[in-house]
């Protein structure tokens, strides 16, 4: 009878200890995965109720905020602002989740980041919920530009400081409003997002870091940066002859110039007046390897580590697409055939060569804040990329302030500032270009770099990088010199 007794009671005590390390289990090792996996409506109903800190602008206008409501929730999100920020800030929504900042930073606009447990005691007692605010990088007069700017095109806008890789403007167009996806009315919530979703013109998705498009002549910037660091080109050699058309290897194809002009020269000339048969020329003498190498050290093939969610990455051939495939690896390097990036991605290209060859990590958080006002988290600039050598990135710099001199970019000239910068007109196949412009100002000291592309314009003359991009890169970067001092 004992034995039975003491074997009940291991048995018992086995079961304790199996139901004990479950419990622990549950609550503390799989609490975060359970808390937040996409069925557990009560986590969802306690963050929807609860308050949720406020996103500002580096200058201090509120993007996002909670406000008391009456109804099944206690707290209502809006966006002052409107859709001028909506592909930075994103949506808190009952039905659909959260993107942008209300995602990346949802722990301390929720009141739950490790830096905000200290007083959590003492918050119990006086029955209060504690939250964070924060801060962005972001600067409205300049992101306000760049929007306006815009003027209702398709396309995006980027501006960042190239010496930290915070992010002063990012504007799309189209966009939409968060407000009404953040509607306690969930039917009308789910019919706002239906509709965005059945736009062709996609307005959900930011252009800026989520979307791909040919760079066109914007990336010989890449290709010279890889010519001068690969040792085969210098500012004197080689010499490309004057050509309006190029013969390309293993075809019967040719590639012609813009407008079918002739140009030619070194290095230094045809990159101001970007002459593709030079750059045709260029890229098939460096080989599949060193371009598809140099694209990636400029970031191409990975996502740029940028705080926002769902980034993606702009893509170069890897150098086995050019074995037996020598037109491709020519027009690659004019930035077409297979060839594709984000309006982020071209702005670090810039950012970089400003930066003496290194681009910084980007990022749209400055700091975030408690409710005292107290700082408990400030992001620490670091970097991401070494491109390319101080010198290489200094020599193509100089080449790239020829360029807006007295090149295809003069319309991005500033009075009493230095601008250095590339066009880009790419053809997509659908008798349409996306227009381009990179640059960084003051040349001798960048204190912002900046990408401009404007999607699908008509094929004219009229309609070209160096019209139509430049000179809102000229209004953004002026604006930004004076935010961004």
């Amino acid at each position: 009878m004992n034995r039975q007794i003491r074997r009940l009671g291991v048995a018992l005590v086995v079961l304790f200890i199996a139901l004990f390390l479950q419990l622990n289990y549950l609550q503390v090792v799989d609490a975060d995965r359970l808390n937040n996996h996409p069925i557990n409506t009560r986590a969802v109903v306690r963050d929807f109720s609860q308050a949720r800190g406020v996103i500002q602008t580096s200058d201090g206008t509120v993007l996002a905020e909670s406000r008391p409501s009456t109804g099944q929730f206690a707290n209502q999100r809006t966006y002052p602002e409107a859709n001028l920020y909506s592909h930075i800030t994103g949506f808190f929504s009952f039905n659909f989740g959260s993107s942008g900042v209300e995602r990346t930073y949802n722990d301390a606009l929720a009141g739950r980041s490790n830096n905000l447990s200290i007083d959590r005691f003492g918050d119990w007692l006086l029955q209060r919920h504690r939250t964070a605010n924060v801060s962005l990088t972001v600067s409205n007069d300049v992101q306000h530009v760049a929007a306006d700017a815009l003027a209702g095109r398709k396309g995006s806008v980027v501006a960042l400081d190239p010496r930290t890789g915070a992010i002063l403007a990012m504007a799309d167009f189209p966009t939409y409003d968060p407000n009404p996806l953040a509607s306690h009315d969930l039917a009308a919530a789910t019919a706002d997002w239906n509709q965005l979703n059945a736009d062709r013109d996609k307005p959900l998705l930011s252009r800026a870091y989520r979307e791909r498009y040919f760079p066109g002549s914007s990336f010989k910037v890449v290709t010279a940066a890889t010519a001068l660091e690969s040792g085969k080109a210098t500012v004197d050699q080689p010499v490309f002859p004057t050509l309006s058309e190029l013969p390309l290897p293993q075809s019967a194809q040719s590639l012609q110039n813009f407008g079918g002009e002739s140009c030619g020269g070194a290095l230094p000339e045809v990159l101001r007046v970007s002459c593709n048969t030079a750059f045709a020329q260029l890229g098939l003498d460096l080989g599949g390897p060193t371009l598809s190498d140099g694209a990636g050290s400029f970031g191409f093939n990975q996502v740029p580590p940028i705080d926002l969610p769902f980034g993606a990455p702009s893509l170069f051939p890897g150098a086995d697409a050019f074995i037996h495939d020598k037109p491709a690896l020519a027009k690659s390097a004019i930035g077409q055939q297979d060839v594709q990036a984000t309006p982020l991605q071209m702005a670090l290209v810039a950012a970089g060569i400003a930066n003496n060859g290194t681009i910084m990590v980007p990022h749209v958080m400055k700091e975030i804040r408690d409710s005292e006002g107290q700082v408990i988290d400030s992001y620490e600039p670091h970097s991401w990329k070494d491109a390319v050598s101080p010198d290489v990135a200094r020599t193509t710099r100089d080449m790239m302030i020829g360029v807006v001199q007295s090149g295809t970019g003069t319309r991005a000239q500033l009075p009493d500032v230095q601008v250095a910068g590339k066009t880009g007109t790419a053809q997509t196949g659908r008798d349409t270009s996306h227009v381009w412009f990179i640059g960084f100002a003051p040349a001798e000291a960048p204190r912002v770099a900046v990408a401009v592309m404007l999607e699908d314009q008509p094929n004219v003359n009229e309609a070209t990088g160096g019209v139509l991009a430049a000179p809102i890169a000229a209004q953004v970067i002026q604006a930004a010199l004076v935010a961004n001092p």
